[in-house]
């Protein structure tokens, strides 16, 4: 197991204000070395902001990009590897419009767009707006890889560690940690017999690595006065098979992830994380990042495992759609339907769900990908089947969906 993230979270004002920033970059500094210290690999270091429409304000959303350049050169003068400006909001239309180009702006800045919510409902048009910015950033890079930093997002709160997802709310800081853990549920399931004995060890596992962290974290937040938001155990992959989830739903009997069983098998993950007793944040669930992950990317390659497979595990588990390779020519119409769909199980389930969805420029479904990349598993472009929404579902009206009671 690995810490994926240290992740800062703060309001750094506007203009940057210098002292926040050198104060992000010393606790995260003492951080990462009180954690090598304990024995885990910190791969990256990072400060995520309040919303940056909030940041600005209505009238300078406009200096986004501004914002998005002075914020990568300020983290990379800092030692901290990057930043997250949070998500655009649904109150503040233009605040989606000026995402692509200010992820143009920057190579280390991350940004997000919110769908939906349990206060405010889902919005169409705000769904509408992420499906256009996804597209218009696929240019920007010729293999689509600028869309790893942006999501859209539904129903995820703030204090999530991961990325693109992460965002604070107010000016009091805090931190929490994001781990890179699918290699525990590979080793709990290789060698068990049962179901039950496959999900004790992960438990005892994770709660044998949290009391480790929470250890370390305790000390940091006395001697920083900072609030520890949690760990988020969301079992991220890395590109081999060691590390692998599919590898994890293989080891637990399903014949090739995107059969029938697959989804027992998030459940029973899922659960297990549940079941584990640490200072849960985030997501803390299942997550299957399609490009990050080598079996999930064969089986997709094969054609076994489907975007509607995925969203379909996210139901049980999971952070939703992540890192998916789709056709250049996709449009946002049909975007549009996929994240309608997303954001419609988030807020009836009541869990937090993102989409990270990756269009490739003069690629096709079936085409091979070929992202030169360490944290990436090439794959093949996967097909989504999906049309353009009609009237009323094309509006700009937003809608309350309930969770469902039990």
């Amino acid at each position: 197991m690995k810490i994926r993230s240290i992740t800062y979270f703060c309001n750094p004002g506007w203009p940057l204000e210098v002292k926040i920033l050198q104060a992000a970059s010393a606790f995260l500094a003492e951080a990462r070395e009180a954690l090598e210290a304990a024995g885990y690999e910190v791969q990256t270091v990072r400060l995520a902001s309040v919303p940056f429409p909030t940041l600005l304000g209505p009238r300078n959303i406009s200096e986004t990009p501004k914002l998005a350049r002075m914020m990568g050169a300020a983290i990379q003068a800092t030692g901290i590897d990057y930043a997250a400006l949070g998500p655009a909001l649904p109150e503040l239309p233009y605040s989606y419009l000026v995402i692509p180009e200010a992820i143009a702006a920057s190579e280390n800045v991350f940004f997000s767009g919110r769908m939906a919510d349990a206060k405010s409902g889902l919005s169409l048009s705000a769904v509408r707006a992420c499906a256009e910015v996804i597209c218009r950033c696929a240019p920007i890079m010729p293999d689509g890889f600028a869309n790893l930093r942006f999501a859209a997002l539904a129903n995820v709160p703030p204090g999530a560690p991961f990325f693109p997802a992460a965002y604070h709310q107010g000016d009091v800081p805090a931190f929490a940690l994001a781990t890179e853990a699918a290699d525990l549920a590979v080793q709990a399931f290789s060698e068990a017999k049962t179901i039950a004995e496959g999900q004790q060890g992960l438990v005892a596992t994770i709660e044998d690595h949290a009391r480790k962290l929470v250890a370390v974290a305790d000390l940091l937040k006395y001697r920083y006065s900072l609030h520890f938001g949690g760990i988020d155990y969301s079992l991220a992959p890395y590109p081999e098979e060691s590390r692998s989830l599919g590898a994890a739903f293989e080891r637990m009997g399903v014949p090739r992830v995107g059969l029938h069983g697959s989804l027992a098998a998030a459940a029973l993950l899922a659960k297990s994380i549940q079941r584990a007793r640490f200072p849960h944040a985030g997501f803390s669930g299942v997550m299957l990042p399609v490009l990050e992950d080598a079996i999930l990317a064969k089986r997709a390659a094969e054609g076994t495992l489907s975007i509607k497979d995925l969203l379909l595990y996210s139901a049980v588990c999971g952070a939703g759609l992540d890192t998916v390779p789709l056709p250049g020519d996709t449009t946002a119409e049909q975007i549009s339907a996929l994240l309608l769909d997303l954001s419609a199980l988030a807020l009836r389930l009541d869990k937090p769900l993102t989409a990270r969805l990756m269009p490739i420029p003069g690629k096709k479904a079936g085409d091979p990908t070929d992202f030169d990349f360490s944290y990436f598993a090439n794959s093949r472009v996967m097909a989504l089947e999906a049309e353009g929404l009609h009237t009323p579902m094309i509006g700009d009206e937003s809608f309350s969906l309930r969770a469902r009671k039990e």
